[in-house]
C-alpha cells in the first residue's frame, strides 16, 4: 500500500520483481540502477543470501506525471527466488503496490516458473491481496538464449502456462543485455500509478 507523505506532498509506492531463482530479477535491478542513475535517490542495498540476493533502492519515475499534485517515488525490490527463502519473500511483498514477474524462458525452468507464480499468488493472499487485482506484468526473460542454441519456451507456451487466466501485459527481454528492461519497468509503473490514482479517488 502506497505511503502518502502529506507534509512533503510525496506518494511512495513499492514495486517488487518476483520469480524463480536465477531468472534475472537481480540483473533487472542492477541494469535499472546503472542506466537510470540520475533517477535514483538512494544507494542500492544488497542483502546477500547463499546463491541469491535481495536488492532495493529508491527510484524517481520522471515523466509519468503526478497524482493529486504529489510527486511519486518508487521503491524497487527483488526477492530471493529459492524456495527456502519463503519468509524473506513474504516480508519483501508486504505492502507491495505492483509486481513484475520475471519468468525464465529456458525450457528446463518451465516448472520453476509455474511454482513461483503459485507462490506469489499464495503470499499475496496471505496479505489479503488478490493477484487478479494487483498491478502485475510478466517479463519473459532470456529470450536471447534461443539464438545461442539453447532450448527456450515459445511465448505462446509461456502465456498459456502463466498468463492464461490473468491476462496481464508482458514484455520479452534479455535483462543481461538490457533489452526490454526499460519497457517492462515503464509498463509496470504506468499500471501501478493508474491503480493508485483510482484508489485515491475511491477513498475520497
Amino acid at each position: 500500500m502506497a505511503v502518502f507523505n502529506v507534509r512533503e506532498r510525496v506518494i511512495e509506492c513499492k514495486l517488487v520483481f518476483y520469480g524463480p531463482g536465477r531468472c534475472g530479477k537481480t540483473t533487472n535491478l542492477e541494469y535499472i540502477y546503472k542506466a537510470g542513475k540520475k533517477y535514483t535517490t538512494s544507494d542500492m542495498v544488497s542483502i546477500d543470501t547463499k546463491g541469491d540476493r535481495t536488492l532495493f533502492f529508491d527510484f524517481l519515475p520522471i515523466g509519468l506525471g503526478k497524482i493529486k499534485g504529489c510527486e511519486v517515488t518508487v521503491q524497487l525490490y527483488t526477492v530471493p527466488g529459492q524456495q527456502k527463502y519463503s519468509s524473506t519473500r513474504k516480508m519483501v511483498l508486504k505492502n507491495v503496490d505492483g509486481v513484475v514477474f520475471v519468468a525464465d524462458s529456458l525450457e528446463v525452468r518451465r516448472k520453476a516458473n509455474v511454482i513461483s507464480l503459485k507462490d506469489l499468488q499464495q503470499n499475496l493472499a496471505e496479505q489479503n491481496m488478490n493477484i487478479f487485482k494487483i498491478p502485475l506484468i510478466f517479463q519473459y526473460n532470456k529470450r536471447d538464449l534461443g539464438a545461442e542454441g539453447l532450448p527456450i519456451l515459445p511465448i505462446e507456451v509461456m502465456e498459456k502456462d502463466l498468463n492464461g487466466k490473468l491476462k496481464v501485459p508482458y514484455c520479452e527481454a534479455s535483462a543481461l543485455k538490457g533489452d526490454g528492461v526499460g519497457a517492462t519497468l515503464k509498463k509496470c509503473l504506468a499500471l501501478t500509478l493508474s491503480h493508485l490514482q483510482k484508489e485515491l479517488q475511491w477513498s475520497r
